[in-house]
């Protein structure tokens, strides 16, 4: 007897007979099903068979909700389960369906559709029929272990992992379908790609305009040519032969809402989404998690009805460019956008398994100020994440349902993305986006030096007076700190550009104005409603800056011809400013010479120094071999990675220049070495950053009395807000690049054709 169904999709449930008829023969069917308290599944679009209630409230909740799609077979309610021909299906007292959790997924999947066709008025509730076939059938008669789909997702899965060819996954199918005649199985990778992409697995493709002006997206999608610089959308028209148009560029959305669903899928993960909560420090004074940092309780303040929530979401957004093509072409550039979920604990959060990509942005140039035209897409999920949030399947609550929403915290990316990224420029005076207008600098031959680190002590410290720093007396005040107000304010001056590269558009140089700053445009993220009041809002990389610092110190120690900041132009500049006169470039006849300093190893002290580095033994993973990047001469170091400066910085700068230069020297190398090893800690203390803060200013403001004005470049003086930073969001650990350097080496390695 076939059961009339044609209810369930009914949208006006209110004024629609054949609706309430069909339910409640519904409810007739199901009566004979309750368990022995009187309870059943429920199978409204909020519930999804996830919860049981009674039957007076499964009627409400069905004509309340609706009923949910992609639920055909009533296997809860009575229905007898009918199944293809060659393969077996579980009824509704256990078998398959009750043990795999991939029907949760399923649901989940279509209570997305559901919420759509709810709003735009159509019904899909027949596509996912076969999905829940391949679910339901087992694998080969009398194997139960397997569904059909779970075996293909395995599958699947592997292919991805040993990047297999579609040629030779095809091959593959036929071979099990030849060994195994009545295995349920697709017939080409085709076909399971297909499949794939209704379990939600899939991401969009956007068309960019060629000069990168706008997106072919929502109003713009149909039209041909952009409407900023009129160039056309294809490289090539189609033709009879082709009938096809080929676009320039091809930006990949991977939509973030059905991913973060996943992660409530399954208990274990579920539990794990909630640890920032149960997991906090206890103790005030002590930072083990963003969570323990101020910008996330300042955060938290501001949005309570956020913050009731434990499982609304906390990310965090990386991007960076990298060659796909290794050494094939050296001019491309790809940026991946990667977000990273905060809930996390933190041995797991920054692990490449729970990185999300969200976008990929393609080259072959850098977005550079377009960056904002390649994240609306992005934005406006995250937008609608914040407000009105996704239905969500707990698997650790009792509950079942719930509203997920999102918020994304900050950014982490090396200085040059943060330029892009926020909108403040990383060149010129006011390059430090902390110290904003008050940055100080000033010019030297050829380049920006951001000396002058007087100024940051207090105004009666007897250093502000001496003259042996830059033949002044520093009479400024201390730093002002600019609140997210003022920022602000300093925005709404910024005058709105034309995105793009094309030289008669975009591409044309604007000239800043005085009251703009180094503002060069005002960043999409503050499209976010929260965004403003952020105080943390991009963080500084500590690997770049670490690597910086240590490449400036191990160049100017060694004299490496190539990275040494004593240059001939530095010791000009000490003689232009009327400081350290014993420095000062002399002829010698027809010779310029140069005099020795203490800040440099002699020849003898640079080859101990790097015997030293060769000599030393790390345990397996700890580092890289370092003996490697010893030159063959022994006079200098070559092609050091971050991760090696890291450990030289940390480990080695300490205890291999103590005997090689002075004391006085030494002592300061140690000072800063010791601030990058309290701050890389997996735990920091808000007292010791507090106490590191007032050190560094003392360290930087000896070094200026040491090293020239041309050592002191932007990566230096950074330095100085790292620990305000590390107070602020917590561990550098889980705001660093590291993890996702990793992660980008890893799609590099998905890359087959490296034409």
């Amino acid at each position: 007897m076939t059961i009339d169904k044609s209810w369930t999709t009914i949208r006006r449930r209110g004024s629609s007979n054949e609706f309430w008829n069909g339910l409640q023969h519904f409810l007739q069917m199901a009566k004979p099903f309750v368990n022995d308290r009187g309870f059943i599944k429920c199978p409204c679009r909020r519930c999804l068979n996830n919860a049981c209630h009674q039957l007076e409230d499964l009627e409400s909740h069905i004509f309340r909700n609706g009923f949910m799609l992609g639920y055909n077979q009533w296997i809860h309610h009575g229905e007898a389960v009918t199944a293809k021909a060659g393969t077996t299906v579980a009824g509704p007292s256990g078998g398959i369906h009750e043990r795999d959790k991939m029907f949760d997924m399923l649901d989940d999947i279509i209570s997305e559709d559901a919420d759509e066709d709810a709003v735009g008025g159509s019904s899909s509730n027949d596509q996912y029929d076969d999905l829940f076939a391949a679910l339901r059938s087992e694998l080969y008669p009398s194997v139960s272990s397997f569904s059909s789909l779970k075996f293909l997702v395995k599958l699947m899965h592997l292919k991805f992992l040993n990047k297999w060819t579609n040629k030779s996954f095809d091959e593959l199918l036929k071979l099990l379908k030849l060994a195994f005649p009545k295995i349920d199985l697709v017939e080409s990778h085709y076909e399971a790609k297909k499949l794939m992409t209704k379990m939600g697995l899939g991401y969009s493709s956007i068309h960019v305009c060629k000069n990168d002006c706008a997106l072919f997206w929502k109003e713009n999608s149909l039209k041909d040519t952009c409407h900023v610089c009129s160039e056309s959308r294809w490289k090539l028209q189609s033709s009879k032969r082709s009938g096809k148009n080929v676009p320039h560029k091809v930006l990949r959305y991977f939509p973030v809402g059905p991913r973060l669903k996943r992660l409530f899928a399954t208990s274990k993960t579920a539990k794990l989404m909630r640890w920032h909560s149960t997991g906090k420090s206890k103790d005030n004074d002590v930072i083990r998690h963003p969570v323990d940092g101020k910008s996330w309780q300042e955060f938290d303040k501001r949005h309570p009805q956020f913050a009731g929530d434990v499982r609304n979401v906390r990310l965090g957004l990386a991007a960076d460019g990298f060659n796909p093509f290794g050494n094939m072409s050296l001019s491309y550039s790809m940026w991946p956008v990667v977000l990273t979920t905060y809930n996390l604990p933190p041995w797991i959060c920054m692990k490449a398994e729970y990185l999300m990509l969200s976008l990929l942005i393609p080259g072959p140039q850098s977005p550079g100020k377009d960056m904002d035209v390649f994240l609306c897409q992005l934005i406006d999920e995250l937008k609608e994440l914040w407000v009105h949030g996704l239905d969500t399947r707990d698997a650790a609550s009792e509950n079942g349902v719930f509203r997920m929403r999102a918020a994304l915290l900050w950014t982490v990316n090396d200085f040059p993305a943060r330029s892009s990224l926020s909108g403040w420029s990383g060149q010129g005076y006011r390059a430090c986006p902390t110290c904003n207008e008050d940055t100080p600098s000033m010019q030297v031959i050829g380049k920006t030096a951001y000396f002058g680190h007087r100024r940051f002590l207090p105004t009666n410290h007897h250093w502000r007076s001496n003259l042996q720093f830059d033949g002044r007396t520093e009479r400024k005040c201390p730093l002002r700190r600019f609140s997210t107000t003022d920022i602000l304010k300093q925005l709404r001056r910024v005058k709105t550009g034309i995105p793009g590269k094309h030289l008669n558009y975009g591409g044309v140089k604007r000239k800043i104005g005085d009251d703009e700053l180094n503002w060069r445009k005002k960043s999409i993220f503050y499209e976010l409603p929260y965004w403003a009041t952020i105080e943390l809002k991009h963080n500084i990389d500590v690997m770049h800056i670490e690597k910086n610092v240590c490449d400036s110190l191990l160049g100017t120690l060694l004299a490496d011809p190539h990275k040494s900041k004593d240059t001939d132009n530095a010791r000009r500049d000490l003689a232009k400013l009327g400081i350290r006169h014993e420095l000062h470039l002399f002829e010698d006849g027809n010779k310029l010479m140069k005099p020795a300093v203490d800040y440099t190893f002699f020849e003898a002290n640079r080859r101990k120094f790097c015997r030293f580095i060769r000599s030393v033994k790390f345990p397996d993973g700890f580092a890289s071999n370092l003996s490697k990047n010893v030159a063959q001469n022994d006079s200098r170091l070559l092609g050091l990675k971050s991760h090696d400066c890291h450990v030289i910085m940390q480990r080695l700068f300490p205890v291999g220049c103590r005997s090689l230069v002075n004391k006085n020297i030494w002592s300061i190398i140690v000072e800063l070495c010791t601030f990058f090893k309290q701050l890389c800690a997996s735990t920091v203390n808000v007292s010791d950053m507090v106490e590191a803060q007032n050190q560094l200013v003392l360290i930087l403001c000896k070094l200026e009395r040491i090293f020239p004005p041309a050592f002191f470049d932007i990566m230096i003086h950074l330095v100085l807000h790292l620990p305000e930073e590390a107070i602020l969001g917590g561990p550098v650990h889980m705001r660093w690049m590291y993890p996702f350097e990793r992660y980008l080496k890893r799609l590099k390695d998905y890359v087959r054709n490296a034409a």
